[in-house]
């Protein structure tokens, strides 16, 4: 039924309105404006962000703000998960690695929730990259928590390895020669910084999160000479030579194998015209880390002793020597290498001879830094809230 009003004087007649008494026109008064409502453009400084690494071994997490040209650290994970166990063998993420790891990444989504954080980058690499059943890891991690991983490729992975560590590019450095060690792969980077103002030096390593190219006219370029992505970590290396009993003799087999997958890489050809003057290697990575504190003799990993600590060739054998002289079980039991790490340590150490055959120095930097904060450093720097680089 549709509602109209009556006309004319019917049973609802218009009600006349009273004729308001003349006044005088009001003086005009200011309005009081408010404040208008901020309206978010664009990325705050004061906004939080995330890296995930999810590798071969492990699963590390960082979440910082923003702090000048620093990175600020609000919360952080890290946890062993063997994603890549027997990996080697099959090919393929075996069931109980894959629940390892949803484990551990359920963690760092409640961490995520926890901090509202609204900018992250997720990340996997090698163990994802060479599993035929990456796919079917990738949709179950989304299903059982909501998080998105992006599998990312060697070179990019390279890249934002040397990003992490411009803060430890000394001005002197001319070639630089950046290590990232890890779990399924090891990541080389040279750097040639010859052409770079000497004072510019760390921040034209800082500009690599804008690609290996860029235009020279608007900064000093640092020439990436070459880059090498080797499919042997510490756990794929470690599961090719489990079968040998000797442990002075496995080690040897390792280092020498993983000194063979350097012959593709430029710089190891040339490495006889290579000079100890303006020469760099940073090398980052848990096997660096834990030489380093082993050459300190800590016995509590202290993350400010370790970063930045200049080693020479021979301290780094006599490390390695170290750990070949306690055997198995006394590494077991050294609280200078740590549970996490024993079964490891060997392979790592193996590679870091190797490299170290090839180009002995006596101005190795060991960072405790890596992919997550070479993620961390390009996501800000991208948003403009980072100052022009880390230093």
């Amino acid at each position: 039924m549709s509602h109209k009003r009556s006309g004319g004087d019917g049973p609802f007649p218009r009600p006349v309105a009273p004729v308001p008494p003349k006044r005088e026109p009001a003086a005009i008064q200011p309005v009081e404006r408010r404040p208008a409502a901020k309206v978010k453009t664009g990325p705050d400084p004061d906004d939080l962000y995330a890296a995930l690494d999810l590798g071969t071994n492990s699963c590390r997490m960082l979440i910082a703000q923003p702090k000048g040209s620093q990175l600020h650290v609000v919360d952080s994970f890290s946890k062993s998960v063997q994603l890549g166990q027997g990996l080697e063998a099959s090919g393929r993420l075996g069931r109980a690695s894959m629940a390892r790891a949803v484990g551990a990444l359920k963690i760092c989504q409640k961490k995520l929730s926890k901090h509202r954080v609204e900018r992250a980058r997720l990340v996997a690499t090698e163990a994802c990259r060479r599993a035929t059943n990456a796919p079917e890891f990738i949709a179950l991690v989304k299903r059982e928590t909501g998080l998105e991983l992006e599998i990312i490729k060697p070179e990019e992975e390279a890249q934002l390895a040397v990003v992490s560590c411009a803060p430890l590019v000394s001005t002197r450095t001319e070639q630089l020669l950046v290590v990232d060690i890890g779990g399924g792969s090891t990541e080389l980077v040279w750097i040639d910084l010859c052409r770079v103002p000497k004072l510019e030096r760390p921040k034209a390593i800082m500009r690599l999160h804008q690609g290996f190219d860029y235009d020279e006219t608007v900064f000093p370029r640092a020439k990436v000479v070459d880059w090498i992505s080797i499919p042997l970590g510490v756990a794929t290396l470690k599961d090719m030579y489990d079968d040998v009993a000797d442990d002075g003799a496995r080690f040897a087999l390792m280092s020498w194998f993983f000194e063979e997958q350097l012959a593709t890489f430029s710089p190891y050809m040339d490495a006889a015209d290579q000079t100890r003057e303006g020469f760099q290697i940073i090398g980052t990575s848990g096997t660096v880390t834990t030489v380093a504190a082993s050459h300190l003799g800590l016995r509590r990993y202290d993350r400010n002793k370790v970063d930045g600590l200049r080693m020479t060739s021979d301290q780094i054998d006599t490390v390695i020597n170290g750990y070949l002289a306690l055997g198995p079980e006394g590494r077991r039991r050294d609280p200078r290498i740590g549970r996490d790490r024993q079964t490891l340590i060997m392979s790592g150490a193996a590679i870091l001879q190797a490299l170290l055959r090839a180009w002995p120095t006596d101005r190795l930097s060991v960072a405790d830094r890596g992919l997550r904060e070479g993620l961390l450093y390009a996501q800000m720097s991208r948003d403009g809230v980072l100052e022009d680089g880390p230093y």
